[in-house]
């Protein structure tokens, strides 16, 4: 049975948190994700709590989920930033903008189309939220998410920087 997609509800708080754990602790995590497993493993409760609330509605954050019986097997995440503020990185945000975060599928679904289907739900709540690109980041040294958003329709942008985890640069697809 395909995994099923959806939005994040307050209720999966303990559930979505187990899944941010299993994706920090993969082996590609310190090329994924800025967040090491022993901070994350270090957030009380409610951190993870107010994550999931936050995530479940509004046009801040859109965290998306792929659920497979009782157990969530994807996580897809998109974060819309306001002109002037500043991004995860501290740089300030030109114009608004959405970017895709926290992008994991467990070991048994990679391959299985289901990044592709959890990536044009997230577009399209992009479309529906006024944005016409969707960015994201990604590390020079991970050239299987490299491939895997280039078959999507990302594109690099030519815009590289570093950032704690190393050199990063930025992709971009059309809405």
């Amino acid at each position: 049975m395909a995994p099923i997609v959806r939005r994040v509800r307050p209720e999966d708080w303990a559930r979505a948190r187990d899944l941010r754990l299993e994706a920090l602790a993969d082996p590609a995590a310190p090329v994924a994700f800025l967040e090491t497993l022993d901070d994350a493993r270090a957030r009380p409760d409610e951190f993870w709590i107010e994550r999931a609330a936050r995530a479940s509605h509004g046009g801040e954050v859109l965290q998306l989920l792929a659920e497979a019986g009782d157990a969530f097997v994807a996580n897809v995440a998109v974060l819309v930033q306001g002109a002037g503020s500043s991004d995860y990185f501290g740089a300030v945000i030109a114009e608004r903008r959405a970017t895709l975060v926290g992008v994991y599928l467990a070991p048994a679904v990679r391959g299985s189309g289901l990044l592709g289907a959890m990536v044009e739900r997230a577009a399209a709540w992009t479309r529906d939220e006024g944005l016409d690109r969707l960015y994201l980041d990604v590390h020079e040294d991970n050239p299987r998410a490299r491939k895997a958003y280039a078959r999507l329709g990302f594109a690099e942008t030519g815009h590289r920087f570093d950032s704690a985890i190393g050199a990063e640069l930025q992709m971009v697809r059309a809405l």
